[in-house]
């Protein structure tokens, strides 16, 4: 089934060059079916670029989706011209009333602020505060993940010298849990980030378990047991070229960034990235949706309220 996003949304065109099977509001009207609401606050710079990774993600599963892009505010995007935020997203405040089966936040390149110095802080926990009776399950990426631990539990990350930069080997910890349902023992993940907190501090919060983690890279992936919550601490859903313009970005910045671990050749930039984590990116967007999202929300999001809400599921 398809994914429904706005018309003339720039990433149905990449998608449908990919033979992604998308539809706008129109042909989706006549789908005598219940759609999943899902919601994607899109913290990253280059929106466009997140749309898509995202969307392709999403696109893969036999569920209908209706996706609404939403902003933290009003506050002119740096790399993304105004008219396509004026286009397509919604402020928070114009869906503040509704209520979604999934939400997705990303990631956003706040690595060396503490929460209270980010500018739309206050809006991030009204959201993250929100989300607690308004949405079945939350998927939050990267920093969106550091963000929620420290808002919902207190848990704070530690800034690491040198950046976790890198396509990392994981292990599966909970191989009958059913958001990793289909993954290998071993897999790989891109990482990106300065941000970390330790396994042990997920382990340690009531109600919450990581299910893959990586050596060097520490936890990948945690969840509350009701499903809720999702935390994912690397970047699945990179294109193959994205650490690359990153790194790129940064030298060119006379940053010295470190060479992403894992992603060139013998660890050579002048060759083209080693791609081996995009199988498992689809797989665990897949599995939330399916085992987070669909098979827990209740048919009528009206009586959203808590997690032992029935089931969409017939």
């Amino acid at each position: 089934m398809p994914i429904r996003i706005p018309e003339q949304l720039p990433a149905q065109d990449v998608l449908l060059g990919e033979n992604i099977f998308t539809m706008d509001s129109l042909r989706a009207s006549h789908q005598d079916i219940r759609p999943l609401e899902v919601g994607i606050l899109n913290l990253m710079p280059n929106k466009i670029e997140t749309e898509v990774q995202l969307l392709r993600l999403l696109s893969n599963t036999p569920l209908q989706i209706n996706v609404d892009l939403i902003r933290i505010d009003n506050q002119a995007p740096k790399n993304t011209p105004q008219s396509h935020m004026d286009a397509f997203y919604h402020e928070f405040s114009q869906v503040a009333h509704k209520k979604y089966d999934g939400l997705m936040v990303t990631g956003a390149p706040l690595a060396h602020l503490d929460y209270e110095q980010v500018k739309y802080w206050s809006n991030m926990q009204a959201i993250f505060d929100w989300a607690e009776k308004n949405v079945q399950s939350t998927l939050y990426l990267c920093w969106a993940a550091h963000a929620a631990m420290f808002h919902h539990y207190g848990v704070n990350r530690h800034l690491r010298a040198e950046k976790i930069s890198g396509v990392f080997e994981h292990q599966v910890l909970d191989q009958h849990n059913e958001l990793l349902r289909g993954f290998d023992p071993v897999f790989f993940a891109p990482h990106s980030r300065f941000g970390h907190i330790e396994s042990a501090q997920y382990s340690g919060v009531d109600g919450l378990s990581v299910l893959a983690e990586s050596s060097d890279a520490g936890a990948y992936i945690a969840a509350s047991d009701d499903k809720r919550k999702v935390f994912v601490t690397g970047h699945p859903e990179y294109d193959p070229e994205t650490l690359h313009e990153e790194f790129q970005r940064d030298t060119d910045a006379g940053l010295s960034p470190v060479v992403p671990v894992n992603y060139y050749p013998q660890d050579d930039p002048s060759q083209s990235p080693l791609v081996r984590w995009r199988s498992h990116g689809s797989l665990l967007f897949t599995n939330w949706l399916n085992y987070h999202v669909y098979q827990t929300t209740p048919y009528d999001l009206n009586s959203l309220s808590g997690s032992d809400s029935p089931s969409n599921e017939d």
